[in-house]
């Protein structure tokens, strides 16, 4: 087998040796063919992207590539190409987006990690809608050589994984600095962290971020989970900052950068994507410099209110969606006071964690929804190790833990 002869060529067994792992498919793999989605990018790859490069090199068997919803430019996974994917826990629904396939692989048990991106909560959106653990790291700390752009200041790449065991595990393979990647942040990757005790630790609920209405069962798992943590010990806080709310001008931020990386092929051929991608991409084309600027400048402003936040508190919770649920097909979602449009609900919590440039773990609490809710811990930059330190913490208080979705065959 390829196993064997890897071991009889090269070395002892590495921390991966055998495992499968499954990529989105927007990373290259030299010998495939890189789709993001689309109806006409093909690249053949000829090399590696870093990342991948690191797992191989750890023992790692890339099994196969994942479905997204097209170019990474959305959270629902439903692809005008290739069709949606669908969720392990209700086929009719959706396993969020950008990641949605990666997502489904680790919560379906056809592989232990996957690897997806996350610019505006493709790794967390999508292990939120299908149960698992999903890591967002700092801007920087993972390599992006590789990996098809949608807006590279806030792309990140990460893993999802059922346990934060696995999630550490693979974080330490990747993370690192590569002279390749003009973004790559040059310092040496943290050490592991013990687990930390609760006791005492100081939780900060962010408002008024967290004042918005959400599901039935997210506001009954984040009240839960809040509750838990005060009955470990942990100091639970309420701070202000009214910087750190979306919206503010986190479209137009974002946008910039996506209509450079589309504005060529978007011009010529905008009949070549899907027409809820098109419609974006217009928007994205509309953004004047005067306006990005002024986006730009908000960025700032959110970083800055963020990290006053978190020198009163240990980290930052939130749910991870205002819902864990998306019909496909449909652009509503229910929410305790009514309906909400699904991006808005589903990128909610995410997204300016990606504009501040910040880590945060997303996992599912244990309850029984299904799927059940998800719980996001957000630290300061490269604080990825401290969060999945408290992350295996609350797998050991069983706060939250992985519960795989019913047997559909």
């Amino acid at each position: 087998t390829d196993l064997d002869r890897s071991r009889a060529r090269r070395r002892s067994p590495g921390l991966l040796e055998g495992v499968p792992v499954a990529v989105k498919d927007l990373l290259d793999h030299e010998g495939h063919i890189t789709t993001a989605g689309s109806s006409f990018y093909r690249h053949r790859a000829t090399s590696t992207a870093m990342v991948l490069r690191r797992l191989e090199a750890a023992g790692a068997f890339i099994v196969g590539r994942t479905g997204l919803h097209e170019f990474a430019f959305g959270f629902s996974s439903e692809n005008h190409w290739f069709g949606p994917v669908r969720n392990p826990w209700d086929p009719a629904t959706s396993p969020g987006g950008s990641s949605g396939g990666s997502a489904v692989a680790v919560a379906a048990g056809h592989v232990p990690i996957a690897v997806g991106t996350d610019t505006g909560g493709s790794v967390r959106v999508p292990a939120a809608l299908c149960g698992t653990a999903g890591l967002k790291v700092t801007h920087g700390r993972v390599p992006l050589s590789g990996v098809v752009p949608l807006a590279p200041s806030l792309d990140t790449v990460g893993p999802l994984t059922t346990t934060v065991a696995d999630a550490e595990l693979v974080y330490e393979i990747m993370a690192g600095h590569d002279p390749a990647d003009p973004w790559s942040f040059p310092s040496e990757v943290e050490s592991r962290q013990e687990r930390l005790d609760l006791g005492g630790l100081r939780i900060g609920v962010p408002h008024p971020w967290v004042d918005r209405p959400l599901g039935e069962d997210v506001r009954a798992g984040f009240t839960g989970a809040l509750a838990r943590l005060a009955a470990s010990g942990a100091e639970v806080r309420h701070v202000t900052d009214p910087l750190v709310t979306p919206p503010g001008m986190i479209t137009e931020a974002a946008y910039g950068e996506v209509a450079g990386v589309h504005r060529i092929w978007f011009t010529d051929h905008p009949d070549r994507y899907g027409p809820v991608v098109a419609d974006r991409l217009a928007d994205a084309m509309a953004v004047d410099l005067d306006t990005f600027t002024r986006a730009r400048a908000w960025r700032a402003g959110l970083a800055h209110a963020m990290e006053r936040m978190l020198r009163d508190v240990d980290v930052l919770v939130t749910p991870t969606t205002a819902v864990s649920r998306k019909v496909i097909g449909e652009d509503l979602v229910e929410t305790e006071d009514g309906t909400d449009e699904y991006r808005r609900a589903l990128s909610w919590f995410s997204a300016l964690v990606n504009h501040a440039g910040l880590p945060a773990l997303a996992l599912p609490l244990a309850t029984d929804g299904a799927p059940p809710p998800s719980l996001q811990i957000v630290g300061p930059a490269r604080s990825e190790r401290r969060l999945l330190a408290l992350g295996r913490s609350l797998e050991d208080a069983g706060i939250v833990a992985f519960r795989p979705p019913p047997d559909r065959s």
